[in-house]
């Protein structure tokens, strides 16, 4: 019985993975409705604002549902949000038992939607591939907790982890393939961070491949950013934020509102943008997961703050070595072995040549 409740377990959790980069900050979910060891039907919620995995799940069954067993990859919820209570949905429908891999982490609803279920007459279980649940939806859990963004760091390198030569060259570190998969991790975020000096250095325009509505930021101590950069001239495709100090030109700062884009004013710490602020802003806009592209001295900013969660690391078979060129963290470091983060790779690929490192930050 164990066997079987896990094997539905493992589908439900693949199905709710299809949600990625589509449902923030909702979480990703996904559903199936069993009898013994027949499908009746099977849901995911594929974007936010959708209906939810369990009543997409219930929809198809229809009359089927009655008596079935729903497996789900979160608890159902029992409040109103963009959609109905699911478990009203689920009750309604006759199911007979509600598997829920974990409780929900919102404490809107945390342990009421199992509650609701048991009032109604649904027997219930929770626990069961809780950790692997978890994982799927790690930047949400950190969400509900903090209030902040899950923050990765994806860089590309050298085997000496130098991101460009002594003259500045850096296109291109890695091979095609590195750069296509880097780009799509763009899809998976709801937003992209860089510096200034990146802005200035290769002046990208930060758009994700196929996602559409996704913000890009840029901290700017003192908005040095070009006028003319890639990033401010299309504002119909995605959002710019600049996070800025009060040490800001506010001639240009009127500029920049003028294009469309939102400049926001925020403290100053050892001469740069206060990141505590930069986090508890983006949280406050609802950002779920922030990619990190760089630099150097930003992504250093963010290990030296303890803000990194996760890092994706491209490392391409090249030394280019030299005091001068530039490395994928920079910033202070730290004065001590026992201060640095430890990373647990999680995996370790083969990508056109480079290797792909997946690592937690613990």
């Amino acid at each position: 019985m164990k066997e079987m409740k896990e094997k539905w377990m493992r589908l439900a959790l693949s199905l709710a993975k299809k949600g990625e980069g589509k449902v923030s900050p909702n979480p990703m979910v996904g559903a199936v409705l069993a009898k013994n060891e027949t499908i009746i039907a099977q849901g995911y919620h594929r974007y936010f604002g959708g209906p939810h995995a369990e009543v997409e799940a219930i929809e198809k069954a229809k009359a089927k549902a009655k008596g079935a067993t729903l497996y789900v990859s979160l608890e159902p919820c029992s409040h109103w949000g963009k959609t109905p209570p699911c478990t009203q949905k689920i009750i309604k429908a006759g199911i007979k038992k509600v598997i829920a891999a974990t409780l929900d982490p919102n404490p809107v609803n945390s342990g009421k939607g199992i509650e609701e279920l048991q009032k109604g007459g649904i027997e219930t279980e929770v626990g069961i591939l809780k950790e692997e649940a978890e994982k799927v939806n790690e930047a949400f859990l950190k969400f509900m907790k903090r209030r902040i963004p899950f923050v990765i760091v994806k860089a590309a390198a050298s085997l000496d982890g130098k991101i460009a030569t002594c003259k500045g060259e850096s296109k291109w570190i890695t091979s095609e393939k590195s750069r296509r998969l880097a780009h799509r991790l763009r899809d998976r975020v709801d937003a992209i961070l860089v510096g200034v000096n990146t802005i200035i250095r290769d002046d990208p325009s930060l758009l994700p491949p196929s996602k559409k509505n996704s913000a890009r930021i840029v901290l700017d101590s003192s908005l040095r950013i070009p006028l003319k950069a890639r990033i401010l001239q299309d504002q119909d495709k995605a959002d710019t934020f600049i996070f800025t100090t009060l040490r800001s030109d506010k001639d240009k700062l009127l500029q920049l509102e003028k294009k469309g884009i939102k400049v926001a004013i925020m403290g100053e710490k050892d001469g740069k943008v206060s990141l505590e602020e930069v986090l508890k802003k983006l949280g406050q806009l609802e950002i779920m997961n922030l990619l990190v592209e760089g630099g150097g001295e930003v992504i250093g900013s963010f290990f030296e703050k303890r803000s990194v969660d996760k890092i994706f690391l491209f490392l391409a078979p090249r030394i280019i070595g030299g005091r001068e060129a530039l490395t994928w963290v920079e910033g202070k470091g730290v004065s001590f072995l026992k201060e640095t983060p430890f990373i647990e790779i999680n995996s370790v690929k083969k990508m056109g040549g480079d290797l792909l490192l997946e690592g937690r930050v613990r």
